[in-house]
């Protein structure tokens, strides 16, 4: 069991328990948090209020894309089986949303009866209509992947009015939701067709806030040859930059995700290398899911706690009898001049201000005498959690990641590629010479042989001055050839024979030719003299 106790009056009275991480950010979000949304309206203007589910739930990787860009084909290569309402091809096919989750039995929940279901954490989609409901379903099945994260599949964008109307409900709206709740978002691109649509622009401009769960994959990338691929790239990049307004640049994977044969596989290792890449990312999403809902808590509190001074300094310049609508339509006009007085008196960061527009078009529909007026007691609450609760909670969080054994997604495509002939790497680089018979290095050793006499080994052996002096001539590193030394130096003599000279000189070839040094010395590379002879 973790708990803490404070160090003031209040905590020594009433300390906080908890039994897990999820537990104390279910208790601290609902008496903490909540009554200061609750007051301010905060459900109506942002994001409806969080439930259990939303603490409960499993890691979420949202897949987002134009129309045949590979998203469903994606979530197929993953999980290595189909899943039920699955249909792909060249046109638009994926018209729902589909939540593909883990389940005992193949099937599929529809919308209406997903979102009143209290184990799932969908309940507040309910908010968007049955024009919606009508095209979101949950596909579950029995697959290992699912035993560790949900995945969204998203309807093909398109682009045009006629399409964005035609939904019958806020598409990017939507998007925002999921947006908030998952771990991660997956942006794809066809290879072939980077053209960013209009309606996929406003998407990613509404995942706005979320950049740090972004990550985009070039996919079909095996359809164009290198100097092509080179020129996409480029091309995606110089997109993303004029739509994702971030400092930094954004993460690109390329690859071909699905199992079928590599049309030109001249980028194979490439693809190998990307693939490898991103399958690490999203496996480490069970083990960083607390983190993430605790980082998501806390942006949640900080816009909260703007919004609370938002609408308390609008309800404050509203009149109590004459002039309401003439006052509200200059309040609204000077939102920008507000949020520069907050700013300003409570030192609070720009960025943690809703966008101004759209708060703008949001207090259009709101009675502003309606409003509260500020309530020092709830912002203090949410300040307490902000300084004491959450750092306490931090702790928790290491604690429990330290309890568990590594967290991982497996199954499916993950396991494809983690043993046998087949695993990254595998036969290359220090892998290189794993299945042979014979010592590997023995085919360059008459080579480092007739270096290694020019060194004049004493009894055999050259000592450290004179092996580093041949070594420093790669150009590698200290810190490199330091490593080769330590892995080479088999007998720990300082010195060096004629089989770990030239085991030091594959290795520096291993790592000249590109690829990483072993942390522990390979079996297959240890010299045949000083292997162990089984008992």
């Amino acid at each position: 069991m973790f708990s803490w106790l404070g160090t003031d009056d209040r905590r020594k009275k009433d300390p906080e328990v908890f039994q897990t991480v999820s537990e104390g950010l279910k208790k601290l979000y609902k008496t903490k948090l909540l009554p200061l949304e609750e007051h301010y309206k905060f459900h109506e203007f942002h994001s409806p209020a969080l439930e259990d589910a939303d603490f409960d739930n499993k890691p979420m990787v949202l897949l987002v894309g134009q129309y045949s860009t590979g998203k469903t084909s994606f979530i197929r290569y993953l999980l290595e089986q189909d899943f039920p309402g699955m249909r792909i091809g060249p046109e638009p096919t994926t018209d729902s949303f589909i939540a593909v989750m883990h389940g005992t039995t193949e099937g599929q929940i529809p919308g209406n009866a997903l979102v009143v279901d209290p184990k799932k954490p969908f309940r507040k989609l309910n908010a968007f209509g049955n024009a919606f409901l009508n095209r979101f379903v949950c596909a579950q099945l029995p697959n290992p992947v699912l035993e560790s994260i949900s995945v969204i599949d998203t309807p093909g964008i398109l682009s045009g009015e006629k399409q964005r109307i035609s939904r019958g409900y806020d598409f990017a709206a939507v998007l925002e939701w999921f947006a908030e709740r998952v771990d991660r978002i997956i942006l794809l691109f066809d290879a072939h067709k980077l053209d960013i649509s209009d309606e996929f622009s406003e998407v990613i401009k509404a995942l706005k806030n979320h950049e740090d769960k972004i990550r985009v994959v070039l996919n079909k990338a095996d359809q164009i040859e290198t100097q092509q691929l080179m020129r996409v790239y480029g091309a995606l990049m110089w997109s993303l930059g004029k739509i994702v307004n971030t400092p930094e640049v954004i993460r690109v994977y390329i690859g071909s995700f699905w199992s079928h044969p590599l049309l030109i596989p001249d980028n194979r290792k490439l693809f190998e290398a990307e693939e490898q890449d991103l399958f690490k990312d999203i496996q480490s999403l069970p083990q960083n899911a607390a983190l993430r809902k605790l980082n998501d808590l806390i942006k949640r509190a900080r816009l909260a706690k703007v919004h609370a001074y938002i609408i308390s300094s609008m309800k404050k310049e509203m009149p109590s009898v004459f002039g309401k609508d003439n006052k509200k339509k200059e309040l609204i006009n000077s939102l920008g001049e507000i949020y520069t007085r907050i700013e300003r008196e409570h030192q609070i960061s720009p960025g943690d201000f809703p966008n101004l527009k759209r708060m703008q078009d949001q207090l259009q529909a709101h009675d502003l005498n309606k409003f509260q007026p500020l309530k020092m007691k709830l912002l203090d609450s949410v300040d307490d959690m902000l300084a004491h609760d959450i750092a306490q909670l931090m702790v928790l969080v290491r604690q429990e990641e330290a309890q568990r054994p590594n967290q991982v997604v497996k199954g499916g495509a993950f396991e494809g590629t983690m043993n046998g002939p087949f695993g990254h790497g595998y036969g290359e680089g220090a892998g290189e010479g794993i299945d042979e018979v014979e010592w590997v290095v023995a085919r360059d050793k008459p080579m480092y042989d007739e270096i290694f006499y020019t060194l004049s080994p004493v009894n055999g052996k050259v000592t450290g001055a004179n092996a580093k002096r041949e070594m420093v001539k790669s150009k590698l590193p200290n810190t490199v050839l330091g490593k080769i030394w330590k892995l080479a130096d088999i007998d720990k003599d300082g010195m060096l024979d004629d089989e770990e000279f030239a085991l030091a000189n594959h290795l520096i070839k291993v790592k000249l030719e590109g690829h990483e040094l072993p942390g522990e010395l390979p079996s297959h590379l240890v010299p045949p003299s000083m292997r162990k002879v089984p008992e």
